[in-house]
């Protein structure tokens, strides 16, 4: 939880915590497992029972969503052309083998 609150790379995590390549070996396993959706759903259901959430005020809007570094930039009324149409039929150029697991 304090990487996440933090955003610090996963290889700064303070030593306290144990080795960082264990700590993110298990948040993937639990992300992959939907463990954070259910804690997410657990805490959200009791708030809500509690009267403590406020369904009016907890909203995600566009000011609190990062967009990539190259989101921004495009030329004003000009049209672009999909890129999985242009790509899609191309041979595929990189003899490169995909890489097994993230995070690397």
């Amino acid at each position: 939880m304090w990487r996440m609150a933090t955003g610090v790379p996963w290889r700064d995590l303070p030593e306290r915590f144990g080795s960082w390549r264990t700590v993110y070996s298990r948040f993937r396993r639990w992300q992959a497992a939907g463990v954070w959706n259910r804690v997410l759903s657990t805490l959200q259901a009791e708030a809500d029972a509690a009267g403590d959430l406020n369904w009016a005020l907890h909203f995600l809007d566009s000011t609190t969503v990062r967009a990539h570094q190259h989101a921004a930039g495009a030329q004003k009324g000009a049209v672009t052309k999909p890129l999985v149409a242009r790509g899609a039929a191309s041979r595929p150029r990189s003899t490169s083998v995909p890489r097994g697991r993230a995070g690397r």
